[in-house]
């Protein structure tokens, strides 16, 4: 690997760190030696790229750092054009308008011999399937999942029986045949799934909940983690 490319690509694993990384733990990941990373931090800190910290504790990179706009790899470019062709054929009618136009954005601005990658990609996902129209404002969900507000859900489960939940939503989670929103349920005291097609109708509330919505998704991680391993166990 070139030096520049190395120098990069420390920028890289440190922007999608979310924690302290240690010279060991970026040489791993970039296979060179720590003292070859120790002397590249130490050139970027000279550059003026905002990297805290120091051999043996760890290092992180300062919010705020921007660079310039940087040439996509191949893989890149196959990895963006995956997950858009994913998103164009599952998400709401507004996503899925995003993930179209994120292609056509990377055919244009990818240079002329990688343009094949983006519109011609090795990988595909499975076409796309015909849905019918949401009956709740999804680009409003997920609003809302930003800003930690309820949503009143009117809601019909399996057996055809309705309720009413008010609901503190968290994520709307993509499975293959349907969608679900994951939120804490009032109702229930506890966290519950709601599939999006089941949904009757839904009010977007005004009241934010009670908690931090990064404290809350992580007592869900917790909790679907605690659901695996139970799963898993024997009996």
């Amino acid at each position: 690997m070139r030096r520049a490319d190395r120098l990069f690509q420390i920028i890289q694993v440190l922007r999608r760190a979310r924690k302290p990384l240690t010279a060991e733990a970026i040489a791993e990941d970039l296979e060179t030696s720590k003292r070859t990373i120790y002397r590249d931090i130490a050139t970027l800190i000279g550059q003026r790229v905002p990297i805290r910290g120091e051999a043996g504790t760890g290092y992180v990179l300062e919010k705020g750092f921007d660079m310039p706009p940087l040439m996509l790899t191949p893989d890149e470019i196959e990895a963006a054009v995956l997950g858009a062709q994913w998103v164009a054929g599952r998400a709401d009618p507004m996503l899925a308008k995003a993930a179209d136009d994120l292609i056509a954005k990377i055919v244009e601005t990818v240079p002329e011999r990688l343009r094949p990658l983006a519109l011609e990609p090795a990988s595909r996902t499975p076409p796309k399937r015909e849905d019918t129209a949401d009956r709740i404002d999804m680009a409003q969900l997920r609003a809302h999942i930003h800003a930690a507000r309820k949503v009143l859900l009117h809601y019909c489960d399996e057996q055809g029986r309705e309720s009413e939940r008010t609901v503190w939503p968290i994520a709307v989670g993509y499975l293959e045949a349907v969608r679900h929103l994951a939120g804490w349920c009032e109702l229930r005291a506890d966290f519950r799934s709601f599939r999006i097609d089941r949904i009757a109708h839904a009010v977007f509330l005004e009241e934010r909940y009670p908690e931090r919505r990064a404290v809350l998704r992580a007592r869900w991680m917790k909790h679907m983690q605690d659901m695996r391993r139970h799963a898993c166990d024997p009996l």
